[in-house]
């Protein structure tokens, strides 16, 4: 594996290799959830990149992640898509989730589409549904692992930026928008998503806790990624497909898994490429 390099002159290096092999100049990057790379699917003259070959750049480790970073075009639009996102439980290092929100920052991206897989702690979510994230809750923070913790530098943002407007709210109002044109208006959600460690699902306690917390859905991901866009000035959109519900009930057999995860992901793919093409031509 690639170690993530903590210098800017990293950063730089990775980016210039990027920009010197492929042809497109994205303002746009989508970064696909378990389960979602199909996204890449939607663009046309791609070049691909499997992680492996990036200088410095991360390698995902988890079923329903290529691990390849996918350059074309989109509605017109150049964009970047990550087939394949990192995940803290991977290494522990916060800073190789992170990584490549800063190339793609470097890149010359100004909006950052960032989707996951979840589960509804929200009783009136139902699997299959589109959770708009309006807010998080950043647990791992609480414990003192952030995106920003560490030396600054002031060429990527300053050293305490707000996270109260994390989420584009014009963003978010093209999505209901082109929802309500698609026909999706009725699996369409908004709400606050919780960010837990990992790779364990949540314990019947632990929910109950984050439901009391004001969490409506709960993943392993995504937070890091929009702390450090956020931090970088980017403009950012967060979509949840609700794969599960939680287990709440001591004394239901259910139990989450990661299979039952990706087969709601598969189902619900068309109509997440659908909603991200159509919100594409309106950014």
């Amino acid at each position: 594996m690639h170690t993530r390099g903590q210098c800017y002159e990293e950063y730089e290096e990775t980016a210039r290799w990027l920009l010197d092999h492929a042809d497109q100049r994205p303002d746009v990057a989508i970064i696909c959830g378990s389960g979602l790379g199909n996204l890449a699917d939607l663009l046309s003259d791609k070049t691909v990149f499997p992680y492996k070959d990036i200088p410095h750049f991360p390698i995902s480790t988890v079923p329903g992640h290529a691990g390849q970073l996918v350059f074309g075009k989109l509605q017109g639009r150049d964009c970047v898509c990550m087939q394949g996102r990192f995940h803290f439980y991977e290494s522990s290092n916060i800073s190789m989730v992170t990584f490549p929100v800063r190339i793609f920052f470097l890149l010359g991206v100004k909006t950052l589409i960032v989707t996951n897989a979840a589960g509804a702690l929200n009783d009136s979510y139902n699997t299959g549904d589109i959770m708009t994230i309006k807010d998080h809750i950043n647990l791992p923070g609480f414990a003192g692992v952030n995106s920003l913790c560490g030396q600054n530098d002031d060429r990527f943002g300053v050293r305490f930026p707000s996270m109260s407007d994390a989420y584009d709210s014009d963003l978010r109002a093209l999505v209901k928008q082109a929802a309500e044109e698609l026909g999706f208006e009725s699996v369409l959600r908004e709400g606050v998503y919780c960010m837990v460690a990992g790779p364990t699902y949540e314990t019947v306690a632990e929910c109950k806790i984050l439901q009391l917390l004001g969490a409506d859905a709960v993943g392993m991901s995504t937070v890091p990624e929009v702390v450090v866009a956020s931090h970088c000035g980017l403009r950012v959109l967060g979509l949840s497909l609700i794969t599960n519900k939680v287990v709440k009930d001591y004394d239901s057999g259910e139990k989450v898994n990661h299979d039952e995860v990706l087969r709601t992901t598969q189902r619900r793919t068309q109509d997440l490429q659908k909603l991200v093409s159509t919100l594409i031509t309106r950014i």
